[in-house]
């Protein structure tokens, strides 16, 4: 009889109108991946990218998952990818492309299961003429003739070579690889650092061609990533191989820039290590990826990095997720990328408690505001914190201000931006990847505005989600929410976790107030500083305009959701609508343009390309 009241009271009209409605999504078995990134496409599908997700067995298989699904039919059509993008990083392109970068090149072995000795090479080359492959399998051989192999294929760049008067100065040149030991068991460790003769090779080649290898050791392995890069066509649904990276990555954040191009920083890179602040770029105009070597900041890995209203500037949340020391790289602050100089954001609660937080933009993207939400103690720690923090970054001196409290500290919340300037705020755990059973069925309204802005209750979400979790804003006005990775299925922490493969969709508050606004008629490409005319029969009550850029996520991390205003006037056929003049404030890519009424309820989205030209080619 509880629950009979219970379910009566959550679907009734006045109680959906003030909390809004969870639905599950039944999914086939045959459809069923564990939902590691999502992205919601200029399609309106959804795709959502397992890889091997987190599955060792599917990893040494191959069979290698992504599912596309459509949220207004509910169709769902199962594409394999062609490599391991367990972990990658993702973002959509100007051109609607889906570009997925990184991924999962070896996972990781903890103490224990390591049966083979094994770390990093640095192999050399002197030689200035010739560029040198490094086959996998390669032996390195030490003085005292211990013997290891390469796992992956290399290329060994020429040497740099540079005349002088007096002749010529050669600097070799360098790419790290790992190996293993060829034997198992403890002979193998090599605790010094020494140089290492690649076996085969004929003596004219060995004296140019060498190792040089760091310790040795049967310690655990983390894991490793890759340097392989595609793109997802929403158009043909297919996969495309595009540039490597310059470096690899595993946990990388790829966040799109002002003109279309994408940023990738932070990750594990080949050898299973935090890189040290090394930074690219790729140009989706020609498919390729290139060094910024005036960008060198340490970030942990899936750093939450996002544009700002400044030229030439990033700001730095803190929010990360997985890897890196507690005293590096943990601070939030401004990055300005011109010349590589990092201003720290003071203010922060509880800024030891960020791994596992989220941070989004609040609100129009015009009011400077983002904010910081929950998050934990780094590794695999019980702490967590309740914290909402907000920070105005048109403010000359940026400083974060308390905002409400969650009603639980929570690890892992899932932040979506809502197209009447709310934020719904859902799901996550109390406790490292769900322990303890501590994943909370709640979620909270965020509203922005003075003293920190206020939270009102949403309804309760059936399905608790935690690690590996994502949350994307669907055209219709809906939230989808996937995933969750828990370490444990039972609150003594004694069996082991089955990842969440159920979808659940949120219908907001504002789509049980009546009819929405409709839009009959709107241009698919708009310019900066353009106004476009929208034909609506909803003119009358139409209040706002907003531009959602279409989002990606993983791991709670989302930095290319924003909301842009743009400036109405009511016409005969509709509304005409002003395109901000600022790249800044509209950087290039594919928006919804959503109309909002007097009550608050959203038209569903029209989707269209904002600046630059469709840089779409056959590869």
């Amino acid at each position: 009889m509880q629950q009979w009241r219970h379910e009566r009271l959550v679907n009734s009209p006045a109680y959906m109108a003030e909390h809004g409605r969870w639905d599950v999504v039944s999914v086939p078995s045959s459809e069923r991946v564990n939902a590691i990134h999502a992205a919601l496409l200029p399609s309106g599908k959804v795709l959502l990218i397992a890889g091997s997700g987190n599955k060792e067995d599917l990893f040494a298989t191959k069979a290698l998952k992504s599912l596309l699904y459509d949220p207004r039919d509910g169709s769902m059509r199962m594409i394999p990818v062609p490599d391991d993008m367990f972990c990658g990083g993702q973002t959509l392109l100007p051109d609607g492309r889906l570009l997925v970068a990184g991924g999962t090149a070896r996972y990781e072995k903890l103490s224990g299961a390591v049966t083979h000795a094994a770390g990093a090479m640095r192999v050399k080359n002197e030689d200035p003429d010739t560029a040198r492959p490094v086959p996998a399998g390669t032996e390195f051989v030490s003085p005292t003739g211990q013997r290891y192999r390469s796992v992956r294929d290399a290329l060994v760049p020429a040497a740099d070579k540079t005349t002088t008067r007096t002749g010529a100065t050669v600097t070799a040149s360098e790419v790290t690889v790992f190996v293993e030991a060829a034997a198992a068991g403890p002979a193998a460790v090599n605790p010094d650092r020494v140089q290492y003769a690649i076996a085969g090779l004929p003596p004219e080649q060995a004296r140019d061609l060498y190792g040089l290898g760091a310790p040795m050791t049967l310690d655990k392995q983390d894991y490793q990533g890759t340097d392989k890069a595609f793109t997802f066509d929403p158009e043909t649904e297919s996969w495309s191989r595009v540039g490597d990276m310059v470096f690899a990555r595993w946990y990388p954040t790829l966040t799109p820039m002002l003109d279309g191009r994408v940023l990738a920083t932070a990750g594990l890179d080949g050898v299973g290590e935090v890189l040290n602040g090394q930074t690219e770029e790729f140009d989706p105009a020609t498919n390729t990826w290139t060094e910024r070597k005036d960008l060198t900041h340490y970030f942990p890995t899936y750093p939450g990095l996002f544009t700002t209203a400044r030229p030439d500037e990033l700001f730095y949340a803190g929010t990360t997720a997985g890897y890196g020391p507690a005293d590096q790289g943990r601070v939030p602050g401004l990055w300005d990328i011109e010349d590589n100089t990092f201003l720290p954001v003071p203010g922060l609660r509880d800024p030891d408690l960020l791994e596992t937080s989220g941070a989004a933009w609040v609100g129009p993207v015009q009011d400077g505001r983002m904010v910081v939400v929950g998050g934990g103690g780094v590794g695999e720690s019980a702490r967590s914190t309740a914290r909402i923090d907000v920070v105005d970054l048109d403010d000359p001196f940026p400083r974060f201000t308390p905002g409400p409290e969650l009603a639980a500290p929570t690890r892992y919340p899932n932040l979506v931006t809502l197209p009447d300037d709310s934020m719904l705020i859902s799901n996550g755990s109390g406790d490292h990847r769900g322990k303890g059973a501590s994943d909370h069925l709640l979620a909270r309204l965020y509203r922005p505005g003075p003293n920190g802005g206020t939270l009102r209750v949403a309804a309760d979400p059936e399905v608790g989600r935690n690690y590996h979790t994502e949350g994307l804003l669907l055209p219709d006005g809906r939230v989808l929410t996937a995933g969750s990775d828990p370490l444990f299925d039972d609150e003594q922490d004694t069996v082991p976790g089955t990842f969440e493969q159920r979808l659940e969709i949120y219908s907001p508050p504002y789509l049980f107030r009546g009819r929405r606004p409709g839009i009959t008629e709107a241009p698919d490409t708009a310019d900066r500083g353009e106004t476009l005319a929208v034909a609506t029969p909803d003119a009358a009550r139409v209040q706002r305009a907003r531009l959602l850029r279409l989002a990606s996520s993983t791991h709670v991390t989302s930095v290319d959701q924003r909301s842009v205003a743009l400036d109405l006037r009511r016409t005969p056929r509709g509304v005409d609508l002003d395109v901000p003049a600022s790249i800044r404030t509209v950087p290039t890519g594919r928006y919804q343009l959503v109309l909002v009424d007097d009550r608050g309820v959203p038209s569903t989205g029209h989707v269209l390309r904002v600046g630059g030209e469709d840089t779409r080619r056959s590869e």
